[in-house]
């Protein structure tokens, strides 16, 4: 008897980012020794030396990757770095933002947001991977109901309060 083919793979049920790196294998690196990344797999282009497909688990979640190939978008490169920048900001829960943001910058990201206690409840900051993404890091600090965030926010964005 013959296991049926699942339309979704297991693991694979949330969305799942796909980011276009160059080169690809040093990300796959940089993100292993910064996030600690495991490499679930990758296929190089026959005869080449670029990655077609790769997969890295980040805690839970996976992450495809792929070399930039402007051949195949007429021409284009679409690295964030080639394209001067990304609008897209991959997010992450942490068990300490602080540690997670040192451990990434000591690998080569760029600090862009230090960490710092947020209105909405947790302690959050940025930083942007040698390869041009965005990565945010967050750890909760205290459960905040939506109208307790709204009013935090009023607060933290009054116009007395910028000045100061």
């Amino acid at each position: 008897m013959t296991k049926a083919t699942q339309p979704i793979p297991p693991q694979h049920e949330g969305l799942i980012p796909h980011l276009v790196c160059d080169p690809c294998a040093a990300a796959i690196e940089f993100y292993k020794q910064a996030f600690g990344a495991e490499e679930a797999h990758r296929m190089i282009e026959p005869g080449g030396q670029r990655i077609m497909h790769a997969a890295i688990r980040i805690g839970n979640s996976i992450v495809f990757l792929n070399d930039d190939f402007p051949e195949a978008c007429d021409g284009q490169s679409m690295s964030p770095k080639a394209l001067k920048g990304t609008p897209v900001t991959l997010h992450h829960y942490v068990t300490n933002c602080d540690a997670a943001i040192e451990r990434a910058q000591k690998a080569g990201a760029t600090v862009t947001m230090p960490p710092a206690d947020m209105f909405w409840g947790d302690r959050y900051g940025i930083v942007t991977d040698p390869f041009g993404h965005k990565w945010s890091f967050a750890t909760r600090l205290k459960d905040l109901t939506p109208s307790q965030m709204q009013a935090a926010m009023n607060e933290a964005c009054a116009p007395s309060h910028a000045a100061k």
